[in-house]
């Protein structure tokens, strides 16, 4: 089992999402994203594509209780969806799963990181701005409720080693996570 480094809380580990976690995943994102939920075949064609994706679940003592994903295709990487749970929110999850997510795009030698965030969801922008993310677009009434997407960079190019972003063992454990709709 692929763990990735972190300190997501006590209980919590953060490994590689399989095809035996996509059924439970799916549920949270039906829960989590009513309107803009991934079918259950969308997390299996994710997954079923491991030279340009990369997909990590976060798993308590109740089940999995976040998800992240990443699709990389040089020199871009896109954070494709990121999520946890409510009742888990503020105990790192969200920057344990961002940190793995730009090491990996970093591995893949992306020079840029995108990632698309509900205008309306504050708590996730703060998380991106944190890891030095910057507003670079709007997609208008980009989500189904008419809701507009912000478009956010994080410029690796010229960098080396781990993210310039908070070490998720120093971070704030009360600090936000981002519980951000995925992109269809």
């Amino acid at each position: 089992m692929n763990r990735t480094p972190g300190h997501p809380g006590a209980g919590v580990t953060v490994r590689d999402m399989t095809l035996d976690d996509v059924p439970a995943v799916s549920a949270l994102e039906q829960r989590l994203f009513p309107v803009d939920a991934w079918p259950l075949q969308m997390f299996l064609d994710e997954l079923s594509q491991p030279e340009t994706r990369r997909y990590l679940v976060a798993q308590g003592s109740d089940g999995i209780v976040g998800y992240a994903g990443l699709m990389c295709i040089e020199p871009i990487a896109d954070v494709q969806t990121i999520a946890v749970v409510p009742e888990y929110e503020g105990r790192g999850i969200g920057t344990t799963l961002l940190t793995a997510l730009i090491d990996e795009a970093r591995r893949r030698r992306a020079a840029d990181v995108l990632l698309e965030v509900r205008a309306d969801n504050p708590r996730a922008q703060q998380l991106y701005v944190r890891f030095g993310f910057e507003q670079i677009h709007v997609r208008p009434r980009y989500y189904r409720d008419g809701v507009d997407a912000l478009i956010m960079r994080l410029q690796l190019a010229g960098t080396s080693g781990s993210t310039g972003a908070p070490n998720p063992h120093n971070a704030n454990p009360e600090a936000a996570d981002p519980q951000e709709g995925p992109q269809p």
